[in-house]
Parts: structure tokens; sequence; C-alpha cells
């Protein structure tokens, strides 16, 4: 299907969304030095858009709960008229607590150092008040449970100082008077009285040792009573309640390490079946397991891959074809996967070809060889899509998103993560920045900032600036998304 045609149950009457600002958490000043540790590498709401969690680089997990505002309307210059919509969701976020989720590690037994990195944050649904999330990074999966407790504070004495009692250096406090030296006096207690209600952390329970290999993908079951972990060549499924066994139900490994041709990038759960999940590869294939048919799923269901009819490939043919994230719709109809260049929509009962593809980095192809040799080709970007599949979003470089409606055409609109998003989309043609490539790429190549032959000057991006992580409100038109390490967010 092309890309400007309709999408079947997800059509979208309405005009083209407009985006504005809604808020932002640690925005950098001019010329302000990031400190690596704090780069954001994962973001997630959780299932009604109630809190949202981030993971950095330094291993710490935040946590951002949802509150109500008063409606922002515009401002017009005519009072007479009548008062405009209001503007904005109606809600924001504030900053609610943070925990220190992973350390630094080091593997022994392989010289290996695991990094404190946070790859993936996933919610858990609690039936109380408590909130469950689940975070990891290349080794070691973590539980946590962030609960209200309850601080006291000595606000006084049950009795005034009595006269009979005396400090006794020896006991290291007060002492009862010698016999007959006074009347009997009552037992000095503090009064103590709640003071405040703070939220506390601890990591319920930790899963480790399982993975050979980095894990890059954790996702919860819909019953909330398991999930799974992918690294390259294997996906383990877990009890949230036992942390010392895990069954592997995928296993890609091949006998001869020497003939594998492919790794898995992605996995996720179906949101609605808790027997059905879903699993990207290198080759750009998703493929889909129903856990019924047997304990290990070495045979896929459904493979959902597009076959290149023009047959002309390439060298990077291989590497801009890795999907590097995949997602699922709401209702689990469709699902979305990001490959370096394109968006493409999968409608399950549909292998052959996706229902709509969208070009993201198409700009981009006459610079493969720089991205290949600064190792930008090898970026992994996140992919998210609304509640009704009808849009859909990606991160690129220069801190920018796209956002598109599916069924529109192929061109997206491009946001910056500022407090002005539409800045680069209003801004009038002009000569382009030059790439800021590494000096020690393109030298007697290219020279930094020189286009490729044939390369349009819109092309030019800055590529240390990548906007990797970002999610969407599951109920909402609002998008979340990271840029190093500030936390932007935007509604329509």
């Amino acid at each position: 299907m092309v890309a400007g045609a309709q999408l079947t149950g997800c059509s979208d009457q309405s005009p083209p969304v407009e985006w504005q600002f809604l808020q932002c958490f640690g925005e950098r000043t001019p010329g302000e030095e990031v400190q690596e540790a704090d780069v954001i590498s994962a973001v997630e709401f959780d299932s009604d858009g109630s809190y949202l969690a981030t993971g950095d680089k330094g291993g710490r997990v935040v946590l951002f709960e949802k509150v109500s505002t008063q409606p922002r309307y515009a401002v017009g210059l005519d009072q007479r008229a009548p008062p405009p919509l209001p503007r904005g969701p109606g809600f924001e976020y504030r900053y609610l607590t943070e925990f220190q989720s992973h350390e630094p590690e080091f593997d022994y037994l392989k010289s290996l150092e695991i990094e404190e990195k946070i790859n993936k944050v996933r919610w858990v649904r609690s039936s109380n008040n408590t909130k469950h999330i689940i975070a990891t990074n290349d080794k070691t999966i973590k539980l946590w449970k962030v609960y209200e407790k309850k601080s006291s504070m000595v606000t006084g004495w049950n009795v005034e100082r009595p006269g009979g009692f005396m400090h006794s250096p020896r006991l290291g406090g007060l002492s009862a008077p010698p016999p007959g030296a006074g009347s009997t006096q009552r037992l000095r207690l503090p009064t103590v009285t709640p003071h405040e209600l703070c939220l506390a952390s601890r990591a319920k329970r930790v899963y480790a040792n399982a993975h050979t290999y980095h894990i890059n993908s954790i996702s919860v079951n819909s019953d909330q009573a398991t999930f799974l972990s992918a690294d390259d060549l294997r996906i383990n499924l877990w009890d949230l309640e036992v942390t010392n066994q895990s069954f592997n139900i995928v296993d890609i490994k091949p006998a001869n390490m020497e003939d594998l041709t492919e790794v898995i990038t992605s996995a996720e759960f179906h949101p609605q079946h808790c027997n059905i999940f879903a699993y990207s590869s290198s080759k750009g294939c998703i493929r889909l397991a129903d856990m019924r048919n047997s304990a290990l799923c070495d045979r896929h269901a459904k493979a959902f891959e597009e076959v290149d009819a023009s047959g002309s490939k390439s060298f990077f043919s291989e590497i801009i074809a890795s999907i590097s994230d995949i997602s699922f719709s709401r209702d689990g109809r469709y699902i979305l996967s990001r490959d370096y260049m394109s968006l493409k929509l999968w409608d399950l009962a549909m292998e052959a070809r996706p229902v709509v593809t969208l070009a993201v980095h198409e700009e981009l192809r006459p610079r493969l060889c720089d991205l290949y040799e600064n190792d930008c080709i090898f970026d992994k970007f996140d992919c998210c899509m609304n509640g009704s599949a009808s849009y859909v979003a990606s991160g690129s470089y220069s801190n920018t998103f796209k956002v598109f409606k599916c069924g529109e055409g192929a061109q997206g609109i491009p946001l910056e993560a500022s407090r002005d998003p539409m800045r680069r989309r209003l801004q009038p043609a002009q000569k382009s920045a030059p790439a800021r490539f590494p000096h020690n790429v393109l030298k007697g190549r290219m020279g930094v900032g020189k286009r490729s032959p044939g390369e349009p000057a819109e092309a030019q991006s800055d590529y240390t600036n990548k906007l990797l992580h970002l999610a969407w409100h599951p109920e909402a038109n609002v998008i979340a998304c990271a840029a190093s390490n500030s936390l932007y967010m935007y509604c329509a």
C-alpha cells in the first residue's frame, strides 16, 4: 500500500495537528556542559498516563506525576470577541521522586565492565497505592517498589524536665535520683507526632544471571504476572514472583557462531493476548510468536517482512534495514516498526507488506558512507503512536523528531526539542549550518560541512545532538521526548 493511502480502521478526518510546547525538565542553558551520566536513555508512560518514568546513563530512574492545571487561553486583541478555545491538555507533570536503580559492576569471569546505564523502563500495574517499575541495564533486571512512607518527629516531652532527675555522665544521660533523695518522678518520654509523607523506594526483586549478551528489551505481559527480556540471541520469560528461574522461549543462536546471520533487536508482548509476542531482527523482519504452540517458539506464527522488489542492494542495505524498535497499537491490531530510514505500520492480518511506509531519513541517503564511518548509521531510534494508531512519531538528528499522520503522505511534521518546536518548520529557507562530523572521520575526504554530490542543503544536520527516545501519552496527544539530559513535553 502506498504511503498516501488511508488506513482502514484508524481513519481520522480531523485537520492536521498543531503541536505546542507543554513543559520541560532539566533544560540546559546555552554553553552548559552536559555530564554523560545525566543523558536520558529511556522514557515510558504508565498504562493511563498518570505517571511518567525516565532512566539515564547514570543508572537513575526519575518519576513524574500528572497533575491537573487550569485551562490556558490564547489572549486576543479584541476583548469583545468570544473567548477562544482552551489550549493544552488540562494537565502537566511534576517531579515526584528518583532513585539509583543500577550501579556499575565488573564481570570478573569475562573481564568485562557492566555499565549502569538504564536500557529500558517499564511499569507494572499494582492494586494499591504503591508503584512498581521494572528497569534493566545490560545484564541485570530489577523490580522496584515506590511507596509512601510516614515520617515522624519529636515535638515535645510527656512531662517537663523533672528536678529530681540528674545528669549522669557515666550512664550518658538522665538517671533516677538515689533512694531518699526526693519524691518519685514519672518517666520522661518524647512525644512523637506524624510529620509528613515521603516517597521511599526499594529493590523488591532482582533478576540476574540469565543473559549472556546485552539486554535490549523488556516487556510486561497483559496478565501483569510475567514479563519477557530479550538480548541479541535469546528471549526469556520470567514470573514476576520468581527471581532465580526463567524460561527460554526464543533461541536463535546457531551451533557455530560463524553461521550467525541476524540478531534480535527488540521484543514486546501483545497488549491484550498474554500468549502472543513479537520480536524484530537486524534483517528487517518482525516475527509474531504464540506460546500456546510450543514451549520453545523456534517456529513463528507470522513473519512481517517487506521484500525489495527493485533488487538494488548496496553495502548499507542490511544495516539500514535493521529494526531498532517495535510497538503494538493499543488495540493490538497494528505493529509500528522503526528502521534507520523509515517508519512502517504493519497490520497483523497482512504479512506481505506494511500498510504504510513513512520516510524519516530519506534525505540522508546520499550520506550513508559518512554516517557509517562515524557510527551514526547504527543509532537506535524509538518509535511511538497515539491510541488510535492514526499518528506516529520517531526521533531524528539536530534534536528533532517527526510526527506523521498515517495515510497523509510521507512528509511528517518536523519538531525541534525546544520551547519553540515549530521553529525549524516556520523559519525561512536559509543556508544550513555545517554538519558537525568528527574531524578525524572526514579528514582527507569531504571536509566538514560539505555536502555529498546531489544532496540538498536541508539534509545538513547536527549528528552529535540526536533524539533517540520518546513516548506518546496513552490517552492524550502528548509526547515526551529526551534530548540529551532534558525532558521536553509537547501537546496538540
